[in-house]
C-alpha cells in the first residue's frame, strides 16, 4: 500500500501531533490558520485523550472530537486520528489495580504518567477495543479522517511486566511454541542447574534470580513480551479493519528500538511510521540516517512516514540544546532522501502544562508566527508542496545489512564473553562506512532474498537460525558478496551453541575456523597489519576482541601484530563459489573499516551517485515511471562545491536549473532531476 498516494492525500505528509484539548476552542481557529499558512495537511490527534473521550467506565464524550473533526475538514487539513489508548485514565487504575504493570522487583507500578498498563491486562484490553470500536464507527465516513493511529510508542516506558497475568499468559505461549515439555527442557538445556520442569506452572518470568538466569528463558521471554504488545496492538487493529477496511493503519515505532521485534510488527502496519530525535550538537546525524534505513526495510523499501520529530529541543535530555537555525530542514530533507514519504513533529503547539511543556513545537509559546521556529516550518511546509513527485519512489541501493532483533536480543545477554559486544555499535561501524561513501543502504532479515545485492553485511551474526546458513551460502555461491564479523555463527535460535568449532554453520562458507576468542579489556589494544588489498595497507589498532583463526581455504588480508598469536589472520576472504565471504576477526580503527569497505565495493562494482566533498550526503530515489531523485545535502558548516555529470539538472526545491557544478551553501539542500 502507497499510503501517500491515499485519494485523501496525494502529497508528502506535513504536520505533527496536535492535542487541542489541551486548549480553549477559541485557540484552534487560530490553529486552523497558522497550520494552512505552514502547508500542514495531516495532524495526528486523539493520542493521548482517553480520559477526555471517556470520563468513566460507562460514559463517552465525543462532542468536543466532532467540533475538532468537522473543523479540520472545513479547513483542508486531514486527520491520523488515534485511538486513544496509550494512556488508561485514572478510574482504569481504580477499578482495576491489576491492569497497571509490575517490575521484576514485584513493584506494581502507579498511575499519573502515561504507558502505565500491562499489555496482558483484560481490563486495558476490554475497555481499550470498547473504545476503538466506538470511535471507528462515529467518524468511519468522515471526511478528514485519512489514517489510523494506534496507541503510541509501544514499550517506550514499559517494555516487560513481571505481573501475575503476564505469567499466565507466558505458559500458554510457551507450550503453543513447544508442545511438550520435554522440548521446551531440550531448547532451554534445563539439565544445567537442576531448572528441568515436570509441569507448565513450574515456569515463572524469569525476573530476580540470585544469578544468571536460563538463557532459553530469557530469550523466550523477550519474545513473548514483543508478541504480547503486537497481540494488544492487532486487538485494536482487527477492528479497525473490520469497520474501515480500506483506510491504512499505523502505530509509531521508535526506530533501533530493542523491545520490539519490528520485523514481524511491520507485517501488520499499512505503513511503517516512527520517532527521530537525534542529539542535535552530534553533528552529521548517521545514527538517524541509519535508522531511516532500518524503518524503510521493514516493509522491503516502502517509503515511511517520520512521525514526530522535534523543531528546535526535546525536553527529556540531561541538557536539550536547540536545533540550530536550518538544521530542522536539513534533517527533514534527509528523512526523504532516505525514504521518507512525509516529515511531522511532536507537537503542534507548545504545552502550557504538563511533563512536556519544554519539548519544542511547530508553534512555540510566542503562540503566533513571529518566532524563528515557525518561520522555518512555513518554510519547509511550502517547500514540502512543490515535491509531490517523490512520492512513493523507492530509494536505490545495492548493499544491504542483515538486521534481526532474535540476534540482538541473545547476543546482549548475560554471561558472554564481554558485555562490551553491543550490536548497534558493531552495525553502525560498517554503516558509517559506507554513509561516509555516499553508498545507499537497505536492511533485510537474515532469511531475505539477497540475490539483488552485490554486497550483504552482516556484522555480529552471533545467531544462526534455521535457514540461514542456506540463504547466506545460497547468496555467496551465486556471486554475492558476503562481509561477516567475530562471534557470528555462535549459537541457534534457542541461544544453544552451534558444535562443530566456531562458526560452525559458517565454517565451509568462510573457510575457517575461529579455535579461540580473545574478549580484550577496557584499554587494551592489539595491531592487525595489511600488506596491501586494493588500496588498503599499512598498520592499524585494533580493541574489542581478536579471533584465532585457522585457515580452511581462506586467504588472509590482515593479520594480528602482537601478543601470542602475532602474526595470525585477524581478516580473511574466502572464494566460495562464484562469490566472495569476507571475515573480520577483531574490531578494527575507523581507518581500517572504512579502507576495507571501499575495498570491497570497489571489487562488487558498487558506486556513489557522484565524488562529492566530505560532509555532503547523496541519495538516489527512483520513481515508479523511472525518474531518478538525486539528493544532495550539505552538512557542513562551510559552503562546498561538487562537479555534476553531464548535462542539465532541475532542482524541484528551488526550481533553478543547474549544469557542471553544485555549489551547496551550509545546510542546504538540493533534489536534482535530469532534464530530457
Amino acid at each position: 500500500m502507497s499510503v501517500s498516494k491515499n485519494v485523501k492525500l496525494p502529497h508528502l505528509f506535513y504536520g505533527g501531533d496536535y492535542n487541542p484539548e489541551q486548549w480553549p476552542e477559541e485557540v484552534w481557529k487560530d490553529d486552523m490558520r497558522l497550520m494552512k499558512k505552514a502547508g500542514v495537511n495531516i495532524v495526528s490527534i486523539g493520542i493521548f485523550s482517553w480520559a477526555a473521550l471517556q470520563p468513566g467506565p460507562d460514559s463517552y464524550d465525543f462532542a468536543w472530537m466532532d467540533r475538532l473533526m468537522d473543523l479540520l475538514a472545513e479547513s483542508g487539513i486531514m486527520a491520523d486520528l488515534a485511538t486513544a489508548t496509550a494512556s488508561p485514565p485514572a478510574w482504569m487504575a481504580k477499578l482495576h489495580p491489576e491492569s497497571l504493570p509490575v517490575d521484576e522487583n514485584g513493584a506494581r507500578y502507579a498511575q499519573g504518567s502515561r504507558q502505565h498498563y500491562c499489555p496482558n491486562s483484560k481490563a486495558f484490553r476490554l475497555y481499550g477495543q470498547r473504545l476503538v470500536r466506538k470511535l471507528a464507527e462515529r467518524y468511519k465516513d468522515h471526511p478528514a479522517l485519512a489514517m489510523w493511529h494506534i496507541n503510541n510508542e509501544y514499550a517506550c516506558h514499559i517494555s516487560r511486566c513481571f505481573c501475575d497475568e503476564c505469567t499466565r499468559e507466558f505458559r500458554v505461549w510457551l507450550e503453543k511454541r513447544y508442545g511438550t515439555l520435554d522440548e521446551l527442557n531440550a531448547r532451554w538445556g534445563t539439565n544445567f542447574w537442576s531448572q528441568k520442569y515436570y509441569g507448565w506452572d513450574e515456569i515463572g518470568l524469569p525476573g530476580k534470580t540470585p544469578t544468571y538466569a536460563n538463557p532459553g528463558q530469557q530469550l523466550d521471554y523477550m519474545r513473548f513480551m514483543s508478541d504480547s504488545l503486537l497481540d494488544a496492538y492487532l486487538g485494536e487493529y482487527r477492528i479497525l479493519k473490520e469497520i474501515t477496511p480500506e483506510l491504512p493503519i499505523m502505530t509509531n515505532l521508535m526506530g533501533a528500538f530493542k523491545p520490539l521485534d519490528q520485523f514481524e510488527w511491520a507485517k501488520h502496519m499499512d505503513v511503517i511510521t516512527w520517532d527521530s530525535y537525534p542529539e542535535p550538537t552530534a553533528g552529521i546525524p548517521v545514527f538517524a540516517a541509519m535508522q531511516h534505513d532500518l524503518m524503510r526495510g521493514l516493509k522491503a523499501g516502502q517509503p515511511f512516514i517520520l512521525m514526530e520529530q522535534v523543531t528546535s529541543q526535546v525536553n527529556w535530555r540531561q541538557q536539550n540544546p536547540l536545533k540550530r537555525p536550518g538544521v530542522m530542514r536539513l534533517w527533514s530533507y534527509q528523512t526523504i532522501a532516505h525514504g521518507g514519504d512525509g516529515v511531522m513533529f511532536f507537537q503542534w503547539r507548545q504545552s502550557k502544562a504538563g511533563a512536556e511543556k519544554f519539548h519544542g513545537a511547530m508553534v512555540t509559546h510566542t503562540g503566533d508566527e513571529n518566532s524563528r521556529i515557525y518561520r522555518e516550518v512555513e518554510q519547509l511546509g511550502q517547500e514540502l508542496r512543490r515535491l509531490d513527485a517523490l512520492v512513493d519512489a523507492r530509494v536505490e541501493a545495492e548493499v544491504a545489512i542483515i538486521f534481526d532483533w532474535h540476534n540482538w536480543w541473545a547476543l546482549e545477554l548475560d554471561s558472554k564473553p564481554s558485555r562490551d559486544v553491543l550490536y548497534l555499535e558493531q552495525i553502525k561501524q560498517y554503516y558509517k562506512a559506507l554513509f561516509e561513501r555516499n553508498v545507499g543502504v537497505d536492511f533485510v532479515r537474515p532469511d531475505a532474498d539477497l540475490s539483488r545485492y552485490k554486497l550483504v553485511l552482516a556484522p555480529a551474526l552471533y545467531m544462526i537460525a534455521p535457514g540461514v546458513q542456506a540463504n547466506l551460502e545460497a547468496y555467496v555461491q551465486g556471486g554475492g558478496t558476503l562481509l561477516t564479523t567475530f562471534f557470528s555463527g555462535i549459537v541457534d535460535e534457542n541461544d544453544r551453541i552451534h558444535l562443530g568449532g566456531y562458526p560452525a554453520p559458517l565454517r565451509k562458507l568462510l573457510g575457517l575456523c575461529v579455535e579461540e576468542f580473545d574478549p580484550m579489556l577496557p584499554g587494551q589494544t592489539n595491531g592487525i597489519s595489511v600488506p596491501g588489498f586494493g588500496d588498503l595497507r599499512g598498520e592499524f589498532a585494533c580493541n574489542l576482541w581478536a579471533d584465532l583463526i585457522r585457515l580452511e581455504g581462506a586467504q588472509p588480508i590482515a593479520a594480528f601484530t602482537t601478543d601470542f598469536f602475532a602474526g595470525s589472520p585477524a581478516v580473511t576472504r574466502h572464494t566460495f563459489g562464484q562469490g566472495k565471504a569476507y571475515y573480520v576477526g577483531t574490531q578494527a580503527e575507523a581507518g581500517f573499516t572504512s579502507g576495507l569497505i571501499g575495498a570491497i565495493l570497489g571489487e562488487a562494482g558498487v558506486q556513489a551517485p557522484l565524488e562529492a566533498p566530505a560532509g555532503v550526503e547523496l541519495s538516489v530515489r527512483r520513481g515508479a515511471d523511472g525518474a531518478r531523485y538525486l539528493f544532495a545535502l550539505n552538512h557542513n558548516a562551510s559552503a562546498v562545491q561538487a562537479e555534476l555529470p553531464e548535462g542539465r539538472f532541475a532542482d524541484l526545491i528551488s526550481g533553478r536549473e543547474l549544469a557542471g557544478s553544485l555549489e551547496l551553501a551550509p545546510n542546504e539542500v538540493v533534489i536534482l532531476q535530469k532534464r530530457q
